[in-house]
């Protein structure tokens, strides 16, 4: 699981660290459960949303390795960060405002909450994935991923 980026350029990391969940819901009450079909369809209208995540993501890290390095950056300076890191932010809240679980940043990990035989499930979805194709109990994690 990863953070959000500091926002600061002299961070040494020179990105995203992977030490927690990201919580960007900011008090958004969690939808319902959903079906696969239904999280399936709200995958697809997020796409656009997580693709433009993705590239943001990779601005800024280049950007804050840039001005570590050398304080210089062709894609600007610390203007240009704070301005990529509120585009993220905005970006990831988007993503929870329509029910997805921002659990992972690099690799952009969303769950959605669903049901399964009567247990309260996860639908999960990971970057490079196609579709949801796994799920997982809510009370046991990423580590009891099963195919759907």
């Amino acid at each position: 699981m990863t953070n959000p980026p500091t926002g600061d350029p002299t961070d040494p990391s020179g990105g995203p660290s992977d030490d927690g969940p990201l919580d960007p819901s900011g008090g958004v009450p969690e939808p319902g459960p959903v079906t696969l079909g239904e999280a399936r369809r709200i995958l697809a209208g997020l796409l656009p949303h997580i693709h433009n995540l993705i590239a943001l993501r990779a601005d800024f890290a280049e950007l804050q390795a840039d001005l570590a390095a050398d304080g210089t950056s062709p894609l600007g300076g610390l203007a240009e960060a704070k301005s990529l890191e509120a585009r993220l932010f905005a970006t990831v809240e988007h993503l929870a405002a329509h029910g997805a679980q921002v659990k992972g940043f690099a690799p952009v990990l969303l769950d959605f909450l669903g049901e399964r035989d009567g247990r309260p499930v996860l639908w999960c979805w990971l970057e490079g994935d196609p579709d949801i194709y796994w799920y997982h109990r809510q009370d046991a994690g990423f580590a009891a991923r099963r195919p759907v």
